[in-house]
Parts: C-alpha cells; sequence; structure tokens
C-alpha cells in the first residue's frame, strides 16, 4: 500500500491529472511542436529531463530559498537546465533542434514546469519531485506524441519522415489532407482527446 502511495506522483500524470487534458496546461507546445512525431518526442523528452531536474534542485533548495524570490530562483535553475538541454540537442541532432528553434528555449516558461515546482517540488521531498518531474513530463508527452501521430499520419503521410500510406492509395485516389498540418487541427485533436479521456473518466465530468 505505500508502495502504491509513494508512485502516485508518477502514475496519476499519466492520466488521472494529465497536465495537457486535465489541468490543461502546455497546450502551446502542443499546438506548435506536434506536425511531425520527431520533433515531439524531442521536446517530450526534454520538458522531462528539465522538469525531472529541476524539480530535484528547488527540492533540495527548498528550504534556503527565501520566499520574496522563489520564483526568481525557479526561473534561474530552470533556465540553467534548458540551455544545457539546447545545446546538447544541437551537438546531437540540429536538424530537430532547428526545427524546435525557439520552442525549446520557452520551455522556461512552460506553465507545466513552474505549476510542478511551486506546487510540488517546494513543499516535497526530492525523490518524490523526481517522480513528480518524469510522470508529469510523461504525461505531458504522451498528448504530444498521440497528437502528432495523426497529425504527420494523415497530413504527411509519413511517420518519422518514412512513408507510411502505401504509394497504391495514392494512385486510387487518396490524398494526404493537408489541414492535419495547420495548428489548428492540432486544437482540435487535442479536444477529441480530451472528450474521449472524460467519457472514459466519469468522475472528471462537472
Amino acid at each position: 500500500m505505500n508502495v502504491n502511495k509513494s508512485l502516485l506522483p508518477l502514475i496519476n500524470p499519466l492520466s488521472k491529472d494529465n497536465p495537457v487534458i486535465v489541468q490543461v496546461l502546455g497546450i502551446c507546445s502542443a499546438l506548435a511542436v506536434t506536425a511531425k512525431l520527431e520533433p515531439a518526442l524531442v521536446m517530450t523528452i526534454s520538458v522531462t529531463a528539465v522538469l525531472a531536474l529541476a524539480n530535484v534542485i528547488i527540492s533540495l533548495l527548498r528550504n534556503t530559498i527565501p520566499t520574496s524570490i522563489r520564483i526568481i530562483v525557479q526561473l534561474v535553475v530552470v533556465a540553467a537546465l534548458v540551455v544545457i538541454v539546447d545545446q546538447v540537442l544541437k551537438a546531437w541532432n540540429y536538424e530537430v533542434s532547428k526545427a524546435l528553434s525557439v520552442f525549446i528555449g520557452l520551455i522556461i516558461t512552460n506553465c507545466i514546469i513552474m505549476g510542478r515546482l511551486e506546487a510540488f517540488a517546494m513543499s516535497n521531498r526530492p525523490w518524490a519531485s523526481f517522480l513528480d518531474g518524469i510522470g508529469n513530463g510523461l504525461g505531458y508527452g504522451i498528448i504530444l506524441v498521440i497528437v502528432a501521430f495523426f497529425r504527420e499520419l494523415l497530413g504527411s503521410g509519413t511517420l518519422f519522415g518514412c512513408q507510411v500510406i502505401p504509394q497504391w492509395c495514392y494512385e486510387h485516389g487518396y490524398q494526404n489532407n493537408g489541414m492535419m498540418i495547420l495548428p489548428p487541427m492540432a486544437l482540435i485533436t487535442v479536444a477529441c482527446i480530451i472528450w474521449v479521456h472524460r467519457s472514459r473518466n466519469k468522475d472528471l465530468q462537472e
């Protein structure tokens, strides 16, 4: 029982308390980086790494941070981690780094990260904060990957840049849906996920 309770910060954000479809946070990047699967996956890894490490650092410092400057300290910690992630990404995969452009830098202002630092890391121990960071990062990433999967598949006929829909489909009249790669379709796709999720979780219905 204690083991299950200790894992709640990791498990709950994956569905019950998902930051995107339940708390409606991080929507901006869900609209911006989900036209293709690869950028969405890279953004997921980046946000998860920054959130988990920032949670741990703030948790370790929580008793020494003056209340009046806690937001500034949190921003400095997140900014330092984002710079590291950005440099690693440029060295590892420069093309994806260019595709994500300013969105990696905007992780600093991601409301999921600042929200978890303030609501969880400032009042919990490092291990629980680490699990909370991993859980919320993965919960955020699951939605990004699902949205990117449908947008790339239906909008471009590819997954990770590889042709998935057979050529004979195009020869028989199939056409990619160009609307799927436009930002409004990301919002509509997220809305569909929210509808399905809430229809299966009656306790989330108002």
